[in-house]
């Protein structure tokens, strides 16, 4: 955790540690109190039971702490989707098509992999697509997962910061080797990634034109 692998990660996982702390604090009061009414209301001590007509400080205050730790929730998942959903406009298109059992992976000039391989520091956007069934990009240690459905595009971006090599899973059951659908991302520093993406072109017949220079943030 904390590892900065994407512009969402950090994010992430403190949204994830708050709502466990909240959850954990809150499991705690509730076990604590239970405890104290059954020993303090227990038969032995009260063997005559007492009417309860209500009380509204307490029912107000039941009502509203758990409104606002749950509203708290919500604003930070509405935050976190903000941030994954506004995609830069100097972003580098790729397309992602799933199908059972792989994903493949188009760039501009029409090169096509198995393995999505970026540039460190620039923007980028893939374009989701699946030929066949349901399946789900999931790439965990950059904490982002979309859905990729058949005659529905779908779409998400990250930015890598550091050169190293990443999982892509998915992560919706989509038939018998669903377990297989494993690939990477590979992300390589400007000058690799231009060498990589020349030889690439030129091996798939396709022209080459460098698209780093519109994308890289650096």
């Amino acid at each position: 955790m904390f590892e900065g692998s994407s512009p969402f990660s950090d994010y992430v996982d403190t949204t994830f540690l708050l709502i466990s702390g909240v959850s954990l604090l809150v499991l705690v009061g509730l076990l604590v109190a239970m405890v104290a009414f059954v020993i303090r209301y227990s038969r032995k001590r009260n063997p005559h039971p007492t009417n309860i007509e209500g009380n509204i400080p307490l029912e107000i205050t039941w009502t509203v702490i758990p409104l606002i730790l749950f509203m708290g929730m919500f604003y930070l998942g509405w935050k976190g989707y903000l941030m994954q959903a506004a995609i830069p406009e100097n972003a580098l298109p790729l397309k992602v098509t799933g199908q059972m059992w792989k994903w493949t992976f188009e760039y501009p000039n029409g090169v096509t992999t198995d393995t999505l391989r970026v540039p460190v520091n620039a923007p980028v956007k893939l374009d989701l697509r699946s030929i066949d069934v349901n399946h789900s990009f999931y790439i965990p240690a950059f904490r982002i997962k979309k859905d990729v459905i058949p005659n529905r595009g779908n779409q998400m971006w990250f930015t890598v910061n550091k050169v190293a090599a990443y999982d892509i899973a998915c992560a919706e059951y989509c038939g018998l080797n669903h377990a297989y659908m494993y690939t990477k991302v590979i992300a390589k520093d400007t000058a690799a990634f231009e060498a990589w993406y020349a030889d690439m072109s030129a091996k798939q017949s396709k022209s080459y034109t460098p698209l780093t220079a519109a994308t890289n943030t650096k």
